[in-house]
């Protein structure tokens, strides 16, 4: 068995094709595409904060402070060309994208002994865009507005002193006091994504290599002299599949590896203190128990891509049935990123779902170790089955030589 091992992982490392995958695809490949995203995202958040945004107005004379706050803001240029007299004009405007908002103030009178106004306004712009900070910046300027003419009514109100107006505007003061540390704030936000990229990572890894030892051996016409080697199929088959069990868990740690290299040296550029803090409170073991929750899914990935490798007739034809199985992979990940899905012991049961909970919890420090060790078991009984399966899968004839 250790035989086949050794020369299936020599056959592994003189392949191109399997290198660029097992290797250069976690180490510089993985980073470029985040950097890339990264700084496309930045631009942006950065173009979007800076865009200039045409604007027209109806009814700026009931609320001249804020219509000249509008008027003298850097974000936002008054387009005298629009002649809009209507609410329905304004809408329209805005939905032909002839403006990038309208505003409409109207003033509602009242009776309270004396007439008096309620200002009211009406700000009309497409939301669909998927980066907008439109809404944020008229939220300013209407806050900053409303504060003036609320200090402004107490006046004509007889309620002159600073003290009694600050009482009637701000009675109650509401602090929000967040009890989570840096590690459980930083597990939360990393939690959720680690799993995205480890577990297809895990898969990814075994793929290439399963495709090439089954249905690249039947298409290179090598696998009949394997056969008639002094050795069982199962330790064929075995040899075959700790190959791929290697492969899958190198692409993982360099890929992990690659990563911390890449962020130690994005922080001699960036400050980026509050991650490297938070990733110092993380445990030893901790992240060994990362590894160890990888290892049964590692198993589960490897005996399956070898099954199905078997199966195929081709290079071509494994491949087409790997796409499938990846989709598969996303549907239980999707299911962990659900609001309050939590680390118990029903979920600790669901493949997939359970790991990605967990890696989330442990980076989070908040996990019960119970559920871990729940976790690690369930997961390794079922790599046990596939493991067998896969052997016994091996061992029919009308599989290899269909």
């Amino acid at each position: 068995m250790f035989e086949v091992f050794k020369k299936e992982l020599r056959e592994l490392l003189r392949d191109k094709k399997t290198l660029l995958f097992v290797v250069a695809l976690p180490v510089f490949i993985f980073p470029v595409i985040f950097g890339v995203l990264g700084y496309f995202m930045a631009q942006a958040h950065l173009s979007a904060e800076q865009e200039v945004h045409s604007y027209s107005i109806i009814g700026e004379e009931y609320a001249t402070g804020f219509s000249e706050s509008v008027f003298y803001h850097k974000n936002f240029n008054l387009n005298k060309d629009i002649k809009t007299n209507t609410k329905e004009e304004l809408e329209k405007a805005v939905k032909n994208e002839l403006i990038d908002l309208g505003i409409y103030i109207e003033s509602k009178p009242i009776i309270d002994g004396k007439i008096k106004s309620i200002i009211k306004i009406e700000v009309v712009f497409n939301n669909s865009s998927r980066v907008n900070y439109i809404t944020e910046k008229i939220n300013k300027i209407f806050s900053d507005y409303k504060v003036l003419i609320q200090y402004k009514n107490l006046k004509e109100l007889g309620i002159t002193k600073h003290q009694e107006q600050d009482f009637v505007l701000s009675p109650i003061e509401l602090e929000l006091i967040d009890s989570s540390n840096a590690r459980e704030s930083f597990g939360e936000k990393i939690g959720v994504l680690l799993p995205y990229l480890l577990i297809p990572i895990v898969l990814t890894g075994a793929s290439y290599p399963a495709i090439d030892l089954g249905a690249g051996e039947k298409e290179r016409g090598t696998l009949e002299t394997l056969l008639l080697t002094p050795i069982t199929r199962t330790q064929l088959v075995m040899g075959k599949f700790i190959t791929i069990l290697t492969a899958s868990l190198a692409t993982s740690l360099i890929t992990v590896l690659s990563l911390g290299s890449w962020m130690y040296i994005a922080k001699q550029f960036i400050s980026i203190s509050f991650i490297t803090d938070a990733i110092e409170l993380i445990g030893t073991v901790d992240l060994i128990l990362i590894l160890l929750l990888l290892i049964p899914l590692a198993c589960i990935f490897s005996s399956l891509v070898l099954a199905i490798s078997i199966y195929a007739k081709t290079f071509k034809e494994a491949q087409n049935y790997m796409g499938p199985l990846s989709m598969l992979t996303f549907f239980p990940l999707a299911i962990s990123m659900m609001p309050n899905m939590e680390l118990n012991v029903k979920t600790s049961l669901i493949p997939i779902v359970n790991i990605s909970l967990a890696i989330r919890e442990l980076l989070k420090g908040t996990v019960e170790y119970n559920h871990v060790y729940l976790i690690i078991g369930s997961t390794s009984i079922i790599a046990i089955i596939s493991i067998l399966f896969c052997v016994k899968w091996f061992n029919k004839e009308e599989v290899l030589f269909r």
